[in-house]
């Protein structure tokens, strides 16, 4: 591998250019690192047709395996004890172990032979994204004398205190008892046996027991493709009202009563006008609690906004708004600040390691009560004095350009690659990363 581009046997599982969250963080990943190192990608079926798309040859480039056979009753079975869509996602990710060990089976199956005869330099194992997740390949590719590397990993972020009916309604029934993953078949083998563990939070770093902790290094788990998203600066509005902007699944932990309480005494002063852009479960809860305060002016509904078509709306917003207090990554952040707008977000789980003390707010954990006063009082501050949200804007989206981009990830990654071959010593990109 020395002075030459390294040979990856990507693993992403989760990998799809028109989809969103981590099937879109796998793809985006894969192109990044196509560009630093010889990737053949491994996935799944259900991706085939959407990576055609893209130009690349299968075989060649990427091969689709099918796992469906046991993965489609065991979806069934997530879909009684879920009750409905966009719940539950603790006992959707532990129904999809099983599946995901026959992924393993079939990838070795057709690549086992390769490996142990060295044709890639490293096997790297992306998605699935959960620590939760143990991989049975890594005992194999240490006994093939190959470096097998995952990440970077993100999740097991606990309930804060305070939001035990969020829980309930989110349906997380597993969440009570979930470090029973560790008693897992391979779980410690994964370890074990991994040559590197990409870490892509604080929190689920600090879940790793200390005698893997010298195999970790953090790099977050969000970026952004610039030519995606973020590619020009956005040209919000001048002056007041405030433009707030909220964008993800409405269900309970994401804060959007939070967020709307907090607005309401400056939406009704006609300074602040609120923009909740998605959609879910708790959509009437929500309107209901708008008509209720009387804030049916400053306080809009657009549903879902194709990804496409987001930059344009987040565009028209000085503020991103997303009190949500269980956020693993927080993609979207990394979106609106790429854009300029200036974030308000929770000091726990991804956001708060996106956003920094220069670039915009990270609001510490409390009480709902709590929570809405904090928030507040970073938007009545910002009412009072709007000039700072410019420059800050721009500290936000430079951040953003310097490290949370799909090219400074792969970049990071590839450094990862390095160190298990024996190139050079440990990475430490930091942790947080500074501005």
């Amino acid at each position: 591998m020395a002075g030459s581009r390294p040979r990856v046997l990507l693993i992403a599982e989760l990998c799809n250019p028109d989809w969103v969250s981590v099937p879109l963080e796998g793809w985006s990943l894969a192109r990044a690192l196509a560009e630093v190192a010889d990737v053949h990608l491994v996935t799944q079926v259900r991706n085939r047709e959407n990576i055609l798309k893209q130009g690349l040859v299968e075989a060649k480039d990427f091969t689709a395996l099918d796992s469906t056979p046991v993965e489609r009753p065991l979806e069934k079975v997530g879909e009684v004890l879920r009750g409905r869509a966009g719940v539950g996602w603790t006992t959707a990710t532990a129904l999809s172990v099983l599946p995901y060990y026959y992924f393993e089976e079939l990838l070795w199956r057709r690549f086992g032979d390769r490996i142990r005869a060295k044709e890639f330099d490293v096997v790297h194992r992306y998605t699935p994204i959960s620590p939760t997740t143990p991989s049975t390949l890594a005992a194999r590719c240490a006994e093939a004398g190959v470096p097998f590397v995952m990440g970077p990993m993100n999740g097991g972020l606990p309930w804060p205190k305070g939001f035990g009916d969020a829980r309930v309604r989110e349906r997380e029934w597993l969440s009570y008892i979930r470090d029973v993953y560790k008693l897992m078949p391979f779980y410690k083998s994964t370890r074990k046996h991994a040559a590197a563990l990409m870490m892509g939070s604080r929190a689920t770093r600090s879940q790793l027991a200390a005698e893997y902790q010298d195999k970790t290094v953090y790099i977050p788990e969000n970026a952004i493709d610039v030519r995606r998203f973020g590619a020009s600066k956005a040209e919000a509005p001048t002056g007041l009202p405030l433009r707030v902007a909220f964008v993800g699944r409405f269900v309970p932990y994401k804060g959007m009563a939070m967020l709307i309480d907090a607005a309401a005494p400056l939406v009704r002063e006609g300074k602040v006008v609120v923009e909740l852009i998605g959609d879910g479960a708790e959509m009437q809860n929500l309107r209901a609690q708008v008509a209720r305060g009387g804030l049916e002016n400053g306080v809009t509904f657009a549903g879902w906004v194709k990804h496409q078509e987001l930059q344009g709306r987040l565009a028209k917003n000085h503020i991103f708004g997303f009190p949500s207090v269980r956020e693993f990554g927080g993609a979207v952040v990394a979106e609106a600040m790429a854009l300029g707008l200036v974030p308000i977000v929770m000091d726990y789980g991804g956001p708060g390691e996106i956003v920094s003390p220069s670039t915009g707010f990270a609001i510490p954990m409390g009480t709902p009560d709590e929570i809405v006063l904090r928030v507040r009082g970073v938007l009545e501050k910002l009412v009072a004095d709007p000039s700072v949200i410019g420059p800050m804007g721009e500290r936000a989206r430079a951040r953003i350009q310097k490290h949370f981009t799909w090219r400074a990830k792969a970049e990071q990654v590839l450094e990862v690659y390095r160190w298990v071959s024996g190139e050079r010593g440990q990475p430490d990109f930091g942790m947080p990363l500074a501005d």
